[in-house]
């Protein structure tokens, strides 16, 4: 079975990631979302938020499981059996970035291999940041995340 993990802060998740994930379904049997927690860093949406609002997206998907997890995520992927980390690149500075955690991942775990999907024209735009501060200046984002996810932050609001 290929198992992979898709991990982020995902604060908060948005189309782009859905994108992402729902790509992979094709490439892998099972993909962990997997919400990192950070406790010395302040969120827009608490991490059980994020994980009830992604887990209301991929209801009665089994393929898709959302859990928090902390330290490591080679650590965290060899705890749920994955062989495989999920990473979307949106620009050639993402790519930079992820490339150098990718490797280090690989001495840290040789047996861990990164994919890296593309993001789709439509969706390389999107990041959380840029929600975050769309929202924080009182602007829609009803076109960069999905209803599941607005859910919970117009519940917030």
């Amino acid at each position: 079975m290929k198992v992979a993990v898709f991990p982020g802060s995902f604060d908060p998740f948005t189309y782009a990631h859905q994108d992402l994930v729902d790509r992979s379904l094709t490439l892998f049997d099972k993909v962990y979302i997997a919400v990192g927690v950070n406790a010395s860093k302040k969120g827009l949406m608490t991490y059980e938020e994020r994980k009830l609002a992604i887990e209301e997206l991929y209801r009665g998907d089994s393929r898709v499981v959302v859990d928090l997890f902390t330290g490591l995520t080679v650590d965290y992927c060899q705890k749920v059996g994955a062989n495989f980390i999920l990473r979307g690149l949106r620009n050639t500075k993402d790519f930079e970035y992820e490339d150098t955690i990718a490797q280090n991942n690989l001495i840290l775990a040789p047996g861990i291999e990164t994919y890296f999907l593309i993001s789709r024209s439509g969706t390389a735009h999107i990041s959380s940041t840029i929600v975050r501060d769309i929202l924080g200046n009182g602007g829609s984002v009803n076109k960069l995340v999905p209803p599941a996810v607005l859910a919970f932050l117009k519940a917030r609001s």
